[in-house]
């Protein structure tokens, strides 16, 4: 695997995993009648704390395994199960009833006093754990322990990655209004599902590796590594 590819695989991971467009109905709900600065702010925080959190998990993970015994095969197979589980979710369930309920008091307060106080009741269960949960760590963690063979250069990616799907979820968060209006309640439920299977495709290809590293021939390197060839 290259660095390219690093970067590539992990941002398209964390992306599914996340997935900010398929959230964005979940953000709309939860800031319903917001002032547009307001809804802003809210989605800054939200950004910061996601990109915080996976930040020390990204630095912290591999050795938090070490201490507790855990090998990286056992922790890519589990990881594997909790990603197939939650793609599995979003193809077959409706999450928008979730969030359903409207913003309370938010009259007369000003656009930092109403994000503080939306985000102090979306850490959970909005950023954790429907942002942030035990897939998108596991995520972090098993691309950790790959970016360790690229030295310095191989977590500076993975910071990069972490920041730039923060980023997006932002931004994507910001056009909430435009989305929901472009893609309609189908189109919303379209996108859902599609990155749902593409979730459980990457969640199958986690365990395929952590079987092949953990057994010697029971899984073939082509099935392991499909496009290893193509990138010599």
């Amino acid at each position: 695997m290259t660095e390219a590819n690093l970067a590539v695989n992990f941002f398209v991971a964390l992306f599914a995993l996340i997935d900010p467009i398929g959230n964005v109905p979940l953000f709309a709900a939860a800031t319903l009648g917001a002032a547009a600065a307001g809804r802003r702010m809210v989605a800054v925080y939200i950004g910061l704390f996601m990109a915080a959190f996976l930040v020390f998990f990204y630095f912290t993970g591999v050795g938090l395994l070490a201490f507790f015994g855990i090998s990286m095969p056992a922790f890519r197979i589990a990881g594997g199960i909790i990603l197939f589980i939650l793609g599995l979710d979003m193809v077959r369930d409706d999450f928008t009833t979730m969030f359903a309920d409207a913003a309370e008091g938010i009259e007369g307060q000003t656009p930092r006093a109403y994000a503080k106080q939306r985000f102090e009741r979306l850490i959970v269960p909005f950023a954790m754990p429907l942002l942030i949960g035990p897939g998108s760590i596991s995520t972090v963690i098993i691309y950790a322990a790959e970016a360790k063979d690229f030295g310095a250069a191989g977590m500076g990616i993975g910071v990069g990655v972490i920041a730039a799907v923060s980023l997006v979820t932002v931004l994507t968060f910001w056009a909430s209004p435009l989305i929901s209006k472009l893609l309609g309640r189908i189109g919303m439920s379209i996108v859902v599902r599609v990155l749902g299977l593409i979730l459980c495709a990457l969640a199958v290809q986690f365990v395929l590796v952590g079987v092949a590293d953990a057994t010697r021939g029971l899984i073939k390197n082509d099935a392991k590594a499909p496009y290893a060839e193509s990138h010599k």
